[in-house]
């Protein structure tokens, strides 16, 4: 919970509260001006009093002295506009007190945690971060808690204060050499890169590009992961520190690992969070990429680049990517990356209703797939092949190929690849007029996308059941199924897909008898396409 600034009122109380029982006929004035040399900043006022009840004999103008006489201990903090320079520095010296009676384990912990890309932190990070186990990292801080310098935020979850967070870096420092402040960076930027990889391996293992890490400094242990499910809570706990990550380590002139962190998470982001939200981590990773010098590292962050273009719906950004990758792939004769640029590229056709130019670009991405022997890749594009024919109306071809697309993909093992080939499937027989067809099978499709935590895929099969169940003339189902989808589509970032929810959930309602509800979410669909291609949301 975020507590702001407190008045001058509340200053003095939150002091009298901490220091009651302990001290008594302190004058009003000098508490006012402890207050305002604290910036009435609750974290220090809590500091400032405890220091003062545990010297009930001591004069408060004695303490206030002592704010002002250590004020050059610390100058990292800018003074704002409403803060005076004598009251910052009253900030800065209520920390060092705290600070200093640490003992040298703690101390040194503190310090490195000011290296931390993010304010919030886990124990394993911390570990790697300090080369300590995890259960001594454990220890130490909960003695940082302990003395107000951290809060514990959830289990085996501690952060900063913003304020402690820039005193902790300026004793980083100022007391770590640069060999030393190096290493520690490289130590969590490494634990984050390791664990990220370990995370998508065990949460979203298809369609990712392999990429040689390189191994951690000795003492570091990455997190492993037992299933998709864990995998994916760590990622969600982490994403702000990953993003960060990225940004640290191009600051820091760690290129490769700036790259290598979106690059090894590409379909846990892609199938989980709306595009923008790596967008400009993915930016810095390109240039990270090229100022390395890696020419892999770029189709990679490139192809990365043109998944989130084109869920924003930006088109053309969308196509420059990933025929870039692509030439970029070609020219290190790396088929694989080639195969799933050129299937980028069809897609963004589809999207822009270029049908006939992404079915082309699917079948070069099936022939490059089959040429690599990657069965997850050739069941992929053997998918939207099928869907390309489906958009064509060539329902028995369709059929036909997305079946096969499904045995493959499900002897591959990737649950959730499988699950969008029997949701367009399921499109298929209910263009068909196979409605129970299609019910079993975009039943099947949600059960396995639900199963592995596929928020992207779980609404597709929604949406794709709210259809069915209007294709049967069973309006309220179709309510339902199409609500869920929207909710789950607003949260992935898919505004198209949207889009197309609103406006079956505008047909739902008329059938219904509720022709203004089903006006207003016609018009919703129509508002949200203005910025949109002319096109048929599968």
């Amino acid at each position: 919970m975020s507590v702001e600034t407190l008045s001058s009122i509340e200053a003095v109380q939150l002091l009298r509260t901490v220091l009651a029982g302990y001290r008594s006929g302190d004058d009003e004035a000098e508490l006012a001006e402890l207050a305002r040399l604290c910036a009435h900043l609750p974290l220090a006022l809590r500091i400032v009093a405890e220091r003062a009840a545990a010297r009930p004999r001591m004069p408060l103008r004695d303490l206030i002295t002592d704010l002002r006489d250590e004020s050059g201990l610390w100058e990292a903090l800018t003074v704002d506009d409403g803060q005076s320079a004598e009251e910052a520095d009253a900030v800065r010296t209520v920390f060092g007190w705290s600070y200093r009676a640490l003992n040298p384990a703690s101390a040194r912990l503190f310090r490195l945690l000011g290296l931390h890309p993010g304010p919030d932190f886990g124990v394993g990070a911390v570990a790697a971060l300090a080369q300590l186990t995890p259960s001594r990292a454990r220890l130490q801080l909960d003695t940082l808690a302990g003395a107000h310098l951290l809060d514990e935020c959830g289990h085996d979850r501690y952060q900063f204060h913003d304020l402690l967070r820039a005193y902790a870096l300026d004793q980083a420092q100022t007391e770590l050499s640069t060999a030393e402040l190096a290493s520690a960076r490289r130590r969590v930027l490494g634990w984050y890169t390791h664990t990220a990889a370990a995370a998508a391996r065990a949460g979203a293992g298809a369609y990712t590009l392999p990429v040689d890490l390189a191994p951690l400094p000795e003492g570091v242990v990455s997190q492993e992961f037992d299933d998709a499910r864990a995998a994916i809570a760590w990622y969600e706990t982490e994403r702000e520190n990953l993003i960060a990550a990225v940004h640290t380590a191009h600051t820091t002139e760690e290129f490769e690992i700036a790259w290598q962190i979106p690059a090894v998470l590409t379909m846990v982001v892609a199938d989980r969070e709306p595009a923008g939200t790596w967008l400009a981590a993915q930016e810095t990773a390109l240039d990270a990429a090229r100022r390395a010098g890696d020419r892999y590292g770029e189709a990679i962050t490139l192809d990365n680049l043109g998944i989130a273009h084109r869920h924003l719906f930006r088109l053309p950004e969308a196509t420059e990517c990933f025929q870039a990758a692509l030439d970029a792939f070609q020219e290190l004769g790396q088929p694989v990356g080639a195969t799933r640029a050129a299937n980028g590229l069809g897609v963004t056709h589809m999207l822009g209703r270029r049908v006939d130019q992404a079915r082309a670009c699917f079948e070069q991405a099936l022939t490059l797939a089959r040429d690599a022997d990657d069965p997850t890749y050739v069941g992929a594009f053997t998918r939207n092949v099928g869907w390309a024919l489906l958009e064509n109306e060539d329902f028995p071809r369709a059929e036909a190929t997305l079946h096969e697309a499904a045995d493959i993909l499900q002897r591959a093992g990737e649950p959730l690849e499988l699950a969008e080939a029997l949701t367009l499937l399921a499109a298929v027989y209910r263009r068909s007029d196979r409605i129970a067809e299609a019910n079993a099978t975009a039943e099947q499709a949600l059960a396995l996308a639900t199963e592995s935590d596929g928020t992207l895929f779980e609404a597709l099969a929604l949406l794709e059941l709210g259809r069915i169940a209007l294709a049967g003339d069973e309006a309220p189902d179709a309510l339902s199924h199409l609500h869920q989808a929207a909710t789950l589509f607003r949260r992935v970032g898919r505004s198209d897909l949207q889009a197309a929810t609103w406006d079956a959930t505008g047909d739902a309602l008329l059938r219904t008898d509720r022709a203004a509800e089903a006006a207003s979410f016609h018009q919703a669909a129509a508002d949200a396409r203005r910025w949109l291609p002319a096109a048929e949301s599968r």
